[in-house]
């Protein structure tokens, strides 16, 4: 399953942007590099037209939990605007915002 028509499936910038910071904020965690790194892959493929990531790339680097969640917002982005909606608003309660701890040490060692 090809990927690259994901960016097209958004009502608009507002709710393609609101989708990719849930895998951002939510999804990524550093704490698990390999899987982060995956996810990030596919953050950015939600608004790229050319391939930045594989569905069995995903399946093959990305936990059961978070693999549904992506799974269900590719379904979501291919049926509706309003499924989109319906996905960011299940994610955002399912999973809690990671802390960037990459971001953190590099600021305490700046500051510190």
């Amino acid at each position: 399953m090809n990927l690259t028509d994901l960016r097209t499936g958004f009502r608009d910038d507002d709710q393609r942007q609101r989708a990719r910071s849930v895998v951002h904020d939510r999804l990524a965690d550093d704490r698990e590099q390999q899987e982060c790194r995956y996810l990030m892959r596919f953050w950015w493929q939600l608004g790229m037209p050319y391939e930045e990531v594989t569905v069995e790339q995903l399946r093959t680097h990305v936990g059961r939990p978070k693999l549904d969640a992506v799974e269900a917002l590719i379904s979501a982005i291919r049926t509706s605007p309003e499924m989109v909606d319906a996905w960011i608003s299940a994610a955002e309660e399912a999973f809690p915002v990671s802390r960037d701890r990459g971001c953190a040490l590099h600021s305490e060692g700046t500051h510190g």
